[in-house]
């Protein structure tokens, strides 16, 4: 890993990300990129050239001190560290800025609490996941540590979900983690007997490793719906972290379908990671 982005307003939660960011560079030895986007409202786009520049220049010039302020932090000695600041908050810039600079991570905090869902569904870090070829993690609390020594990887098995299990097998095997695949059956009609599952779990492997050496890897729930599966078997094996595949058109909002009890998801804190489905 060499390269991380940190999207940062400012907030609490921006400095849980920037401080998980620390963590992970620290091990890595990978560069923080720390993003800013001023936000300007719309009277800008049609103001003219001239009032646009000095209202940019303005605002430039006080997100860069705050940043210098909001950068002072012990954790981020000895890190490498480039600030950046984009003039309007357009979510897709920070998937171009991690393409152009080819970033292998970014990072975000979100204050997310009612479970799952409610961490991305009409929030900024929903509209990032949507836009982002870059794997997404999202932090909802300080983190005291950030080892990924269990992960459970949430999926259906749909050949579509190959190309981010991929990316998410590479990017574990890199921090060593032991990565659960993890099927939540829910009642309805894509209900699924236990032969159906294995074998569409043996041709999901056979497609994306060409081997079924992760076949002893592979889990199987059943639950009133895929959130609370995901959740519970989190804490059933004491996972570090949730990962799953996304769509950029849907985002997460289609993988939350069904019944979803808020009772259970309410004080999940585990961070989430989020790879994007290649069309």
């Amino acid at each position: 890993m060499n390269k991380i982005i940190v999207p940062i307003d400012f907030s609490e939660y921006s400095e849980y990300a920037l401080e998980a960011a620390a963590l992970l560079a620290k091990r890595h030895n990978a560069e923080i990129l720390a993003l800013h986007m001023l936000n300007l409202d719309r009277d800008s786009l049609t103001a003219s050239e001239t009032e646009q520049n000095e209202k940019m220049g303005f605002y430039y010039k006080l997100a860069k001190e705050r940043f210098e302020e909001f950068l002072q932090k012990d954790y981020l000695n000895d890190i490498e560290i480039t600030p950046m600041v984009k003039h309007f908050r357009v979510f897709s810039e920070v998937s171009e800025v991690a393409e152009n600079h080819s970033v292998d991570l970014i990072i975000m905090g979100s204050h997310g609490a009612s479970g799952l869902s409610e961490i991305f569904v009409g929030s900024n870090t929903e509209k990032v996941v949507r836009y982002s070829k870059t794997p997404v993690l999202v932090i909802k609390q300080k983190p005291e540590v950030l080892d990924f020594n269990t992960v459970i990887f949430a999926t259906n098995f749909d050949e579509e979900n190959i190309s981010a299990y991929i990316k998410a097998r590479q990017l574990f095997d890199k921090f060593g983690s032991k990565v659960h695949l993890l099927h939540v059956n829910v009642p309805g009609q894509n209900f699924r007997s236990s032969t159906e599952l294995e074998q569409r779990a043996a041709n999901f492997l056979q497609k994306a490793d060409g081997n079924l050496n992760r076949i002893n890897h592979i889990d199987y729930v059943a639950d009133y719906s895929v959130e609370n599966g995901i959740l519970n078997f989190a804490a059933l094996v004491g996972a570090d972290l949730i990962a799953m595949p996304t769509h950029g058109r849907k985002g997460l909002a289609h993988f939350f379908s069904g019944s979803i009890s808020e009772d259970v998801a309410n004080h999940s804190k585990l961070p989430v990671m989020t790879f994007r489905i290649d069309k």
